[in-house]
């Protein structure tokens, strides 16, 4: 075996890894697959191992290169990592910053926070990552990220923000067609909207509407950006963070008094990114807007 192995083989490698057949990892990596089959025959060469075999389905990894992968996306996470801080200017609040969020908040919330950043720091680049899913801050994936669950790990550094609010809202043309409901049980005659199959979310639903159960759900998704696009369609009544809903000057809130909860947040990054200039200037501004977002 010898133990000088080109990166670009690995990528190549971690590339037909993760999409199964030469012709898809070239395309992911806009190269020939002429030249992701040199790459692989060069690696299983250098490893002395074999790495692909060949079926109907493609190419299947070997047990060994499935648990090679794992290690192989370290690397790759972490040369993404060098190359955002190689290109930010010493010093300066400037360069790459790559963030982690929800699909809702990267839908229908980060955009206008990262205007106001970008007026303030024109040279940023921000790279957005929205996954309901907790991106891997230990390992750099990213920079920052803004989570719903407390960070637990000792190496992260956090700033909790006010709670983000949730309410009730419906098209006004929905209310003016089946009326506004006044207490909870008035829900069981008007259309929801709500989760499919999210096992957190059903749960909350379940919390909140124990005697309903999911018959009044006419539109059932795990999407909260779906979620909101139905409610503005005039599909029904669902569950919206407040501020959004408020902003909306066709939507309405509906059972105002009734406390539904709140989502806490945290603006979160590596103890050994905070006071790197651009991840500070980022932090810093989430922390404000968020701030002001959950007291809106």
């Amino acid at each position: 075996m010898s133990y000088s192995v080109d990166w670009d083989d690995q990528r190549a490698f971690l590339a037909v890894l993760d999409q199964g057949s030469l012709s898809a990892a070239a395309r992911h990596l806009r190269v020939t697959q002429p030249t992701v089959r040199a790459r692989i025959e060069a690696l299983e060469r250098s490893l002395g191992m074999t790495l692909f075999t060949r079926s109907v389905r493609g190419l299947v990894p070997t047990p060994q290169a499935r648990e090679m992968g794992e290690a192989a996306r370290a690397m790759a996470r972490a040369s993404d990592a060098f190359v955002r801080a190689a290109g930010a200017p010493p010093g300066e609040a400037a360069g790459v910053v790559r963030l982690s969020v929800s699909e809702f908040v990267g839908v229908a919330v980060l955009p206008a926070m990262l205007r106001r950043l970008r007026d303030r720091h024109a040279g940023l680049i921000i790279e957005i990552e929205t996954s309901n899913a907790s991106a891997n801050l230990l390992e750099q994936q990213v920079d920052l990220a803004v989570r719903m669950t407390p960070p637990r790990q000792a190496a992260l550094v956090a700033r909790r923000v006010p709670a983000i609010p949730l309410g009730f809202f419906a098209h006004a043309d929905y209310l003016a067609a089946r009326g506004t409901p006044r207490v909870m049980g008035d829900l069981a005659q008007h259309d929801l909207i709500g989760p499919d199959r999210s096992a957190a979310d059903l749960d909350a639903i379940g919390r909140l509407l124990p005697d309903l159960g999911r018959q009044p759900f006419v539109i059932r998704t795990d999407s909260h950006p779906a979620q909101l696009a139905a409610i503005r369609a005039g599909l029904g009544i669902g569950v919206v963070q407040c501020a959004v809903g408020r902003m909306d000057p066709e939507l309405v809130p509906v059972l105002r008094d009734v406390a539904i909860g709140a989502l806490d947040t945290w603006i979160v990054t590596h103890e050994d990114l905070r006071d790197t200039p651009r991840v500070r200037a980022v932090f810093d501004h989430l922390v404000e807007e968020f701030d002001a977002y959950g007291r809106a």
